[in-house]
């Protein structure tokens, strides 16, 4: 086959492709600040403190951080076949996702507007 050909490309794009275990919230609705407040205290650390951090830290992030946690420990386990007494987390970051516009009517007929962030956030996982 030629070096062009469809299947060729995608053969390459897949054995290129990461093989750490992780976990994607797509559309969380907190903003991307807010977010990386809590996935700075756990970037880093192992699985069990950090699901020790997220269960005591007060901020509203913590809790979808930790079900996303769950999640990725869970596909570490099932998908990849790894201890989960081993693993760490490697990366943690927050995206900017879309956000909603909302008017707020104010005085003298004036409106103020009312942006309701969204996040994109993404735990990877490794082995020590």
């Amino acid at each position: 086959m030629a070096k062009g050909h469809r299947s060729q490309i995608k053969r390459e794009r897949n054995a290129q492709k990461d093989t750490r275990p992780s976990a994607k919230l797509s559309y969380a609705r907190v903003s991307v600040q807010k977010a990386c407040f809590v996935l700075d205290a756990i970037r880093g650390k192992d699985v069990q403190t950090a699901l020790g951090i997220l269960a005591y830290n007060p901020r509203y992030a913590s809790s979808l951080i930790e079900k996303l946690l769950k999640s990725a420990i869970a596909n570490a386990e099932n998908n990849c076949g790894l201890n989960a007494e081993n693993l760490y987390i490697e990366e943690c970051y927050a995206n900017k996702g879309p956000t909603m516009k909302r008017i707020r009517p104010r005085a003298q007929g004036r409106a103020y507007r009312i942006e309701k962030r969204m996040s994109h956030i993404t735990i990877v996982l490794n082995e020590r």
